[in-house]
């Protein structure tokens, strides 16, 4: 599947800290504690991705910001990135509202796929390196429950193939849940926990035979299509092997997403863990409630840019709050952050400043430690009104700011 076009990222000037004497700082939800993430010279990260059957809105654009922090602080600490993410380019929520819209679902998944592309391209996000539907990923998936089957970690129920949970001793290990906690979370985000044959309300369905009037494939179990979470198992090994640095998405995600496909993978490779780090970012709320497409409480990225909002002002009204906290969107914020860009841009228009150099610092440390961005854009306001009080006659800061804020917070000034 196509990715989408890079932006060009500047090359930071030798001012502040040197990179290497930063790491990088992670909440992980499977320890529940932030922790240094200690990649290799290949930083390797997935992020679960957009089941495409309606727009992106600004709880998807939060989740990828996040991670596109993730992506810029690796780069900037020298690290080459390997970044992977999917698209669940059939599923339930895609059938349902092709059939209730009367159309191909087919059409409908490409449709929104692009327009998720050019949201990505205007929010300035960069680009996974391998860019992975389920569909095109349905051999790699049929081969991991093969896999699985051959371990005992797979049964059938009435055509379908299930994981049983049970096959896993370090179930639970990612969200760090327990049963009660995992059983109203599981029967709410797509699990069947009433479903007659089954040897355990969690045990996951890895395999569903073709129903009538639904697109199925040809597999040794029969005419269907794969589970959700088998999907990100398949598609995450296959690209970055296991134990790669971090799974990322948003804290809806943790259970059963992630707790799911981390079992399938440890199962079926005998190898753990999946991923080092579990990384979640946080809801975003609208009237009270957290934005989803069941509710249509939705602020769509697509549609605050037809209205003529600036795409950077988006993407700073975002990073206004911490990636893990749950917020509440205004309207306010984004004429906020309109107001924020302005400063800073009137800023790095004249002719000299205060040195970069301290700013650099802040923005870099703030950054490392958990992903503070809220901290680092009071850093840019900081070196913004000093410059626009007149303090400093340092010409090359203007650029050098310009550079920063561009390289670290994807905000093109």
């Amino acid at each position: 599947m196509r990715s989408w076009p890079a932006p060009e990222v500047p090359s930071l000037p030798a001012i502040g800290l040197p990179a290497p004497a930063l790491q990088l700082h992670l909440h992980d939800t499977g320890t529940g504690s932030v922790k240094p993430t200690q990649p290799g010279e290949t930083a390797r990260m997935y992020v679960c991705g957009i089941t495409p059957y309606d727009a992106t809105h600004l709880g998807h654009a939060n989740t990828y910001l996040a991670f596109d922090l993730v992506n810029r602080v690796w780069r900037d600490l020298g690290h080459t990135v390997h970044y992977v993410q999917n698209a669940t380019d059939v599923d339930d929520p895609l059938l349902e509202r092709a059939q209730q819209t009367g159309q191909d679902w087919r059409d409908l998944a490409e449709r929104e796929i692009e327009l998720f592309r050019e949201d990505m391209t205007a929010l300035r996000v960069l680009p996974p390196d391998q860019y992975v539907g389920a569909v095109e990923a349905i051999p790699l998936i049929v081969e991991m429950i093969e896999k699985l089957r051959a371990k005992d970690a797979a049964y059938e129920v009435d055509g379908d193939i299930y994981f049983p949970v049970a096959a896993d001793p370090d179930f639970g290990q990612v969200s760090r849940l327990d049963r009660a906690g995992m059983m109203p979370l599981f029967a709410e985000r797509g699990g069947d926990p009433d479903r007659p044959g089954k040897k355990d309300p969690l045990d996951a369905l890895l395999w569903l035979a073709q129903r009538p009037g639904e697109p199925g494939w040809e597999s040794p179990f029969g005419m269907g299509r794969p589970g959700w979470h088998v999907e990100c198992s398949a598609i995450s090994i296959e690209q970055l092997g296991m134990a790669f640095d971090v799974e990322g998405g948003g804290s809806d995600l943790a259970f059963p997403h992630h707790e799911m496909g981390a079992s399938h993978a440890q199962v079926a490779t005998g190898e753990r863990p999946h991923a080092k780090a579990y990384v979640h970012a946080g809801m975003v709320a609208l009237d009270g409630e957290k934005m989803s497409k069941s509710k249509g409480n939705l602020v769509f990225v697509s549609k605050l840019r037809r209205s003529g909002a600036d795409p950077m002002a988006i993407r700073l009204g975002l990073l206004a709050h911490h990636y893990r906290s749950d917020w509440e969107w205004t309207a306010g914020q984004l004429d906020a952050a309109q107001g924020r860009l302005d400063r800073w841009r009137e800023a790095v228009r004249l002719p000299a400043g205060p040195p970069a150099a301290e700013t650099a610092d802040a923005v870099r440390r703030h950054l490392a430690d958990d992903l503070d961005a809220p901290a680092a854009l009071l850093a840019v306001d900081r070196w913004a009104e000093r410059a626009t009080a007149g303090e400093g006659a340092d010409e090359a800061a203007p650029g050098q700011i310009t550079a920063l804020v561009d390289a670290l917070l994807g905000v093109s000034l």
